[in-house]
């Protein structure tokens, strides 16, 4: 089980444009937290750091192990596009990211992992032959076959229809409560936040702070149309009209900043 902990002081470009400037939350072990901000807030460079992508920060960003000797942490990251290898078939594209053992020896078949994501005898497809939606659920099933400590999810919904979306979204929270990493997912929609995550993280615009950051009480597996995320996401939007633009206040007040450490 693994917690994280992020506190950026700066991240700052090499053109001289400044990212995020005091930029601090931590997650539980086996939490789900969504990060909801404005195009251009850094969302997507917040994942990047967290991932090891981009090292060059003011700052730290640990990975903390609540078990003695435990290994390294791993770490999924699901992007925006599905990112299969069109030349592999989508049971190669899964045993791309598996270790030599697992492949010999799962223990789960491929073709019944296939089946628990609603593709059964689609292993030998290969990406071209897929709809969008079908891609998308290789795509996770591969970011969840590693088992992974922590899961990195940059927006992979965004360009499925409503209705793929939400199916997607529910298997997203089956195969969670499976395995139960860590993960931090990256929405522009605050519905879709609400009915996936336990908190949601609100960032300010760039350079970029978590100006908001709420608890989500309902139980899991929750849809996007549920009564419960209708309500939550209504009462924010009327107590914080500017939240989705990055501003929790009228811009001649100063904005709340929440900095939560590990509770």
């Amino acid at each position: 089980m693994i917690a994280l902990t992020v506190d950026i002081r700066k991240k700052v470009y090499p053109n001289g444009c400044c990212a995020i400037d005091s930029l601090a939350f931590a997650a539980q072990p086996g939490e789900f937290v969504a990060i909801v901000g404005p195009s251009g807030s850094g969302k997507t460079t917040l994942l990047n750091l967290v991932a090891g992508l981009d090292r060059e920060l003011d700052g730290s960003i640990t990975l903390h192990s609540r078990q003695a000797g435990q290994p390294s942490p791993g770490i999924g990251f699901m992007f925006q596009e599905p990112r299969l290898m069109p030349w592999l078939c989508v049971q190669e594209n899964l045993e791309l990211v598996l270790r030599p053992q697992a492949r010999a020896h799962p223990v789960t078949p491929l073709q019944d992992l296939l089946a628990l994501v609603g593709l059964p005898g689609c292993g030998a497809l290969f990406p071209g032959q897929l709809s969008g939606g079908m891609q998308r659920r290789v795509a996770l099933l591969r970011a969840f076959i590693v088992e992974p400590d922590l899961l990195l999810m940059d927006e992979p919904f965004q360009s499925l229809d409503a209705p793929t979306a939400n199916q997607i979204r529910i298997l997203l929270q089956d195969l969670w409560q499976r395995t139960r990493p860590t993960v931090l997912f990256v929405t522009h929609s605050l519905r879709e936040a609400l009915s996936l995550a336990d908190r949601v993280l609100f960032l300010s615009v760039q350079p970029s702070r978590v100006i908001l950051d709420i608890p989500v009480d309902s139980p899991h597996p929750r849809s996007i149309d549920d009564l419960s995320v209708q309500k939550l996401h209504a009462s924010l939007l009327d107590q914080y009209p500017q939240l989705l633009a990055g501003q929790i206040a009228p811009s001649w007040e100063k904005p709340r900043i929440v900095h939560p450490g590990i509770r």
